[in-house]
């Protein structure tokens, strides 16, 4: 029986590839880009967060059964590691940690 993470993993990590370029477009809109560190951190997830979707998106169209398996379970693999990124971030923004 088919897994189906990939279907859910596609729509959410896309919704929070939106957030991510929202935080990185108003890091830069208010000049705080060249001062923060966030801005590269959000970057990174972003690119962990696009992988995992194209990843997603290649899961649920191979034919192979295997190679869906492999794609599934990087994606989710980028999926949670990204997801974990954000909460560091979030939590180092609500300490003082960066800014």
């Amino acid at each position: 029986m088919k897994n189906n993470t990939s279907q859910q993993i596609l729509p959410t990590a896309a919704n929070l590839i939106g957030f991510c370029l929202f935080v990185i477009t108003s890091m830069h809109v208010s000049d705080k880009a060249a001062s923060s560190m966030v801005d590269d951190f959000v970057s990174i997830i972003t690119l962990f967060l696009t992988t995992s979707c194209l990843l997603s998106f290649l899961s649920i169209r191979s034919s192979i059964e295997s190679r869906s398996n492999n794609y599934e379970k990087m994606a989710e693999f980028l999926f949670v590691g990204s997801l974990i990124g954000l909460l560091i971030i979030i939590l180092l923004l609500v300490d003082g940690v960066i800014s």
